[in-house]
């Protein structure tokens, strides 16, 4: 399919989000956040907010009703009159309309009792520590061979440390939560990545059976892994409506979302590479340091990735977290990678110039036959054809490594160049396909589409299963009633989702042919399930690969920098919906060019709190930013992660794009800007 089926949906506005759905009686629920940086409420005066006419409910630490689930301590919402970061939510006020309960909200006073507070992350700090594991479960440190003596011997070395800042999701649709309660059962819209992993999160925070929960997320407005769990305000919504016996809407606020729907942790990451002459690598290491809150502890896999890109003998991995009085981080679009592979690649850019070898060059001469680490083979491993097709589609052959030479008038031009990895990997699903009497075919999977396209990709493997045209389907997704199924997020959804689609409507489509076509008054359904079929893949090392390529200019004055050009190539399986496809590597290079030139949530020491939380101090790429920009693929087969033979899109577009702009401005400068993002001021700074 070429067209998206959800296309004039969307257009015409008749798609409806969470908190577009209509419930009868419905009231507002709008949250007071936490004005320190840690320590406790000492008292909350709400006289003046009850007194305010349509005012139902001010919640409070002290009348909130105790939650029988707080294992996730982010969600144990009012059960504690501690402060453990600014912005927490400390209380609410569920009023008539929207307008009245966040006019009483400002009428709420709150005094507490506060503490001294650290939020400033520094690659000494006296509290890092070595986590059990990384996100998700990844071994916290690797080490193959002697990397120390290896690093010490080598001809040619490169020891350099690389920054990140913190940077958050900011999806077009705020986290927004609609609930109601019938009984003792639950029905929630919910802006979610994942209905039914949320339904069961939920019933656990309120002590119910998982069946007493349905969460529906019929269209969701962008994720970027921010919705992967259910936050604060969907235990709100959910609370307050049990307190107040009325359907409650609450939406998150553009500047709530820097405290309470997570974000990138800043990174502090040293790469050490060792090489031969010829650039031939002899050892790889790779040391982070990120933070994590007080409260939960999340530790973010950047160094992960490095331990299958390229060969040497001699290795090491590390990660140390330190717990700040800030957030909890969570999901980022390609958590993990996309960080680490800016140090990486940052990294294997300064080693070509320093062999004096094409980066390009470089890195084919760096390829693995195995992974590096574990010896497992890939399934399949096409980085290097994606670097030269890349770089012929480019015009890269003949390019001048010298940096700080090309001018066009006042604009200096450089190009550079990045590789993009992510996990391909597959989740336990089901899904569930049907078929009337009347041939209407039916299929069923609580998978969720947040703005990627997902009802086309579904529609269309699930047609080409059951040998029917997709507008004989209605497929009906977005709601933890269904067949349960993997979030979308960690680019899973799709190949997990294909899986159990196309196995359901196989074994359907035998049913039909067993009786010869004909279907019985009662119609015929078949249920599948994966999670055996996942069990069973051999042990092999499962990834999308990719390359990048950017060109640059660089005001030479004013230190501006503008990118003409950005192209990725990529291998990534079977692209099941191509225009989707597209849209997709678009969108995550897009993202990647805006975490080069622009995004950072700056941390302000002395109030703990990000000063810039909104869309005009967060700056991100606009329109202008945008230019020649193009993504294209390779042919990929992947026959190990399921029928559809899909890898996933969704983040291996945004790793290695802030790498290849990194080395584009050095290339066009001669200055080497390791801590992102590329602000004029930094070329400025660095100028001759």
């Amino acid at each position: 399919m070429t067209v998206r089926v959800d296309g004039p949906d969307k257009v015409t506005g008749r798609a409806r989000y969470a908190f577009e759905h209509a419930v009868a009686g419905a009231a507002y629920a709008w949250a007071v956040s936490a004005a320190i940086a840690r320590g406790s409420v000492r008292a909350v005066d709400a006289s003046a907010a009850l007194a305010l006419p349509g005012v139902l409910a001010v919640l409070t630490p002290d009348n909130a009703p105790r939650l029988p689930g707080t294992g996730d301590p982010e969600l144990a919402l009012f059960q504690s009159r501690a402060v453990a970061y600014r912005g927490q939510f400390v209380a609410a006020v569920v009023a008539e309309t929207l307008e009245t309960a966040s006019d009483a909200a400002g009428r709420i006073v709150i005094s507490y009792d506060q503490a001294p507070h650290d939020v400033t992350l520094t690659a000494g700090h006296p509290g890092l520590y070595k986590p059990d594991h990384v996100n998700p479960h990844y071994a916290t440190d690797t080490a193959v061979g002697d990397f120390d003596g290896a690093f010490a011997a080598a001809a040619v070395r490169v020891d350099a440390t690389y920054r990140t800042p913190a940077e958050h999701n900011h999806p077009m649709e705020p986290h927004a939560t609609v609930a109601a309660w019938h009984g003792d059962a639950l029905t929630v819209y919910d802006a979610t990545q994942g209905p039914a992993r949320t339904a069961g999160q939920i019933a656990a925070v309120f002590g119910l059976e998982p069946g007493q929960v349905r969460v529906i997320a019929e269209h969701v407005g962008g994720g970027f892994g921010a919705k992967g769990m259910p936050r604060a305000n969907v235990i709100l919504a959910a609370m307050a409506a049990r307190v107040t016996g009325r359907p409650v809407k609450c939406a998150v606020t553009r500047a709530q979302m820097f405290a309470v729907t997570g974000h990138r942790a800043p990174s502090i990451q040293r790469v050490r590479l060792g090489a031969g002459p010829d650039g031939r690598l002899a050892a790889v290491g790779h040391d982070v340091v990120d933070q994590t809150s007080t409260l939960k502890e999340f530790a973010e896999q950047s160094a992960v990735a490095t331990r299958h890109m390229y060969a040497a003998p001699h290795r090491r991995t590390t990660h140390r977290v330190v717990r700040l009085d800030v957030p909890t981080p969570s999901w980022m679009r390609a958590p993990g990678e996309c960080p680490g592979m800016f140090a990486l690649e940052s990294a294997m850019d300064e080693l070509a110039v320093a062999c004096g070898i094409d980066p390009v060059e470089l890195r084919l001469r760096n390829e693995p036959r195995v992974h590096p680490e574990t010896g497992r083979p890939f399934s399949s491993r096409h980085l290097a054809a994606c670097l030269r097709e890349g770089a012929a589609r480019f015009g890269w052959a003949g390019r001048d490594p010298v940096p700080g030479v090309r001018r066009d008038g006042r604009w200096l031009t450089g190009t550079g160049v990045a590789a993009s990895t992510y996990p391909a990997r597959a989740m336990a699903s089901q899904a569930r396909a049907s078929v009337s009497a009347s041939g209407r075919y039916q299929v069923a999977i609580a998978a969720v589409d947040i703005g990627t396209g997902a009802r086309t990709a579904l529609l269309t493997v699930a047609a080409e299963a059951l040998g029917v045209g997709p507008e004989a389907i209605d497929l009906l997704i977005g709601d933890s009633a269904l067949p349960p199924a993997m979030i979308a997020g960690g680019s899973m959804g799709t190949a997990s989702w294909s899986w159990a689609v196309v196995k359901a409507c196989r074994a359907l489509r035998e049913q039909v042919r067993a009786r010869d076509g004909h279907v019985p008054a009662g119609g015929l359904a078949a249920h599948a399930a994966t999670a055996a079929d996942i069990d069973a893949l051999p042990d092999h090392a499962r990834y999308s690969f990719g390359a990048q390529f950017a060109e640059v200019r660089v005001d030479a004055g004013t230190g501006e920098v503008r990118v003409p050009r950005l192209l990725g190539v990529f291998a990534a399986g079977r692209i099941v919906s191509p225009a989707q496809a597209r849209s997709q590597l678009v969108g995550g290079m897009t993202m990647g060019l805006s975490m080069a030139l622009h995004e950072e949530s700056a941390m302000d020491p002395e109030f703990g709190d990000y000063p810039n939380h909104d869309l005009a101090g967060y700056h991100i790429a606009a329109h202008a930013d945008v230019q020649d920009i193009d993504a294209v693929w390779i042919d990929e087969q992947e026959p190990e992660l399921g029928p559809a033979g899909a890898k996933g899109i969704g983040e291996v577009g945004i790793v290695g794009t802030a790498a290849a702009i990194a080395g584009a401005v050095y290339h066009a400068t001669g200055i080497r800007v390791r801590d992102l993002p590329i602000r004029l001021d930094k070329l400025l700074r660095s100028k001759p």
